[in-house]
């Protein structure tokens, strides 16, 4: 690996769908089937009530806007060609939250708390990722 690039996700057993769904263009979260919860990113129990008993469920790519910071310095050398960028935390409808960026965002400030926000797969270093769109 070399700096131009950021460090890669480590395949398990667990993310491993998570992973291939994304390939597929598929965005998938765990759900269980003990508590209704839905969670990522992926882990071998429900963090809601730490049983096993749970499935992956495909998203439908509705989200929201939960929460945001803007980058305008790079800190590693993989993003300093993107700055300013953002890193979220979006909740699907379905109830999972995950870490990911907003993309084609001319203006940061126009970013928002609950706005609408619809996925989009993007490849980027030989990776399929989940990133979001402002719904206009």
């Amino acid at each position: 690996m070399t700096t131009e690039t950021l460090p890669h996700p480590e395949l398990t057993d667990t993310n491993k769908p998570f992973w291939e769904g994304l390939k597929k263009g598929v965005l998938s979260y765990q759900h269980c089937k003990v508590c209704n919860h839905s969670w990522l990113p992926a882990r071998s129990e429900c963090p809601n009530c730490l049983e096993v008993d749970w499935k992956w469920t495909p998203a439908t790519g509705r989200a929201r806007l939960i929460s945001w910071v803007v980058y305008h310095v790079a800190y590693h050398p993989a993003v300093a060609k993107k700055l300013p960028y953002n890193v979220a935390v979006v909740e699907l409808d379905e109830g999972a939250r995950l870490i990911t960026n907003i993309t084609g965002v001319q203006d940061m400030e126009s970013l928002r708390i609950e706005q609408a926000l619809v996925l989009s797969i993007e490849e980027e270093d030989g990776w399929s990722l989940p990133r979001f769109k402002v719904v206009s």
